[in-house]
Parts: C-alpha cells; structure tokens; sequence
C-alpha cells in the first residue's frame, strides 16, 4: 500500500461538494506485471493495479458529494472505505436513487460515454476513495491486455446490473423487490469478506424506496411484515436475515 501525506483523519467540510481531503499519491516506479497479486477487487479489477493506477485520495464525509451531475468527467472512483449511493436527478424535483456502493467498488463509469456525469455520488457514511485518472486507465488497459479485459468486464457489470434494476422495478412485486435488494446485500458482503447474515443498512428507509421503486410507507410496513414472518429479524437500520431460503423462495414466486 503506498504512504499517504500525513493529513487529519477528516478535516471540516469546506467546500460545497464536500470533498475535504485532496492529497498526491507517489506512484509505483514501474507498472504492474502480467501476473499481479491474487488479492482481486470485487469489482473484478486488481489491487496492485488499482494502488498503481491511484493519483490522488479524496475524504469526504457523511453527505459529502463526490462528483455532482453534469460535472465534466475525467476519473474513476475505488472506494477504499465507507460507502456512497449514487443519485439520478429527477425532473420532477424528486431524485432517483440508482446504486449503492461500498469498498472495492469502482464508480464514476456513467460519465464515460458523454464525458460528464449524468449522476451524483453522495457519501453515506464519512469515506475515502482513490482517483483513477482515466487517460492513465486507458494507456494501462492499452499496455496490459489482461487488464484491459477486466476493465470490460466490470463496463459489462454495469450495463448488467442497470438492466437487473430495470428488470426489478418493472417485473417484481413490491416483497419481491425488497427480498432481491436484501439478499444481494447479504451477497455482496460475503464477497467482501463481512458477515452475510447480520449487517446495517447505510441507506434510510426512504432511500431503499426510492431506489427500489416504492413509497416510504411501503418499505417500512415490508421490513415488518418480514420481522413478523420471521424471515428477518429488524433492529433500527440492524438487520439480520433469519430465512434466506424462504426469501429465494419469495424472489421465485410468480
């Protein structure tokens, strides 16, 4: 892992993104090899390649935006700690929540296509990412086709993951929503490492609604019936998941 300035831990937000750290990076004298580390991302890219590709580390806390909509793109994102969702603005006034995202997530690949983002990044939890400039990305992915092939590979994720949302909102019941959003929670931090039965929601009640489709009232008399049910057991934003069978089940169901 390379050295950081030494800086405190969070400074006071200062400006209106809420970015409160900005610090260089030195970077490795030489390029990954072929053959790098076995500890692999969840999102399918490298950590030495992530650590040689990283320029610079923003801290944000709680809130904090990361890159705001129409904002010109020029990075990739990997969160090294904490999380963030990822928020379309709607025309409407209401905005969309589209993602949640935690360690070992890249993001910021919305800007890609039009060179601006069409979406904001907002903390939900004091956090720390690492810049990818995406010109040092693209000369790497030109040197090293293994990397390159793994960059299209987490591309492909997306576009997988934003036609799975699609597919959610647009085919499942209600329950059914709320049972596919819990379980690939529960997926998602075995990957990592974390416990897959028992972890804390970072993203409220009314942010799971509106990432899932559904009104706040909805959402919250969802967790209670599945409390009553037995199929989680609900603590605050606690929640631990009781019967992963009978969610698959619910998930299945036509």
């Amino acid at each position: 892992m390379h050295a950081i300035a030494t800086q405190p831990e969070f400074a006071h937000p200062k400006q209106p993104s809420g970015r409160v750290a900005l610090h260089e990076v030195p970077r490795a004298a030489a390029s990954p090899g072929p053959h790098v580390s076995e500890s692999r991302m969840p999102s399918g890219l490298d950590l030495d390649e992530l650590e040689f590709l990283t320029t610079a580390r923003i801290r944000l806390r709680k809130g904090g935006a990361l890159f705001r909509a129409g904002e010109g793109f020029t990075s990739l994102y990997w969160i090294r700690t904490g999380s963030c969702k990822t928020v379309l603005p709607g025309e409407n006034g209401e905005d969309q929540v589209a993602g949640y995202h935690m360690p070992g997530d890249v993001i910021g690949t919305d800007g890609i296509g039009a060179d601006s983002h069409d979406c904001e990044a907002i903390a939900l939890e004091d956090m720390e990412v690492g810049v990818l400039p995406f010109h040092r990305v693209e000369e790497f992915a030109r040197q090293n086709h293994q990397f390159q092939r793994r960059l299209n590979r987490l591309l492909s994720q997306e576009i997988t993951r934003e036609r799975r949302v699609t597919m959610i909102l647009g085919r499942m019941r209600a329950e059914q929503r709320l049972a596919t959003f819990l379980l690939d929670l529960a997926h998602r931090y075995q990957v990592r490492g974390y416990s897959s039965v028992e972890f804390v929601l970072r993203m409220t009640r009314e942010e799971i609604g509106s990432y899932l489709g559904l009104k706040l009232e909805t959402v919250s008399r969802l967790f209670s019936r599945f409390d009553d049910e037995g199929l989680v057991e609900v603590n605050g934003r606690g929640v631990k998941l009781l019967d992963r069978i009978a969610l698959r089940m619910l998930v299945a169901a036509s």
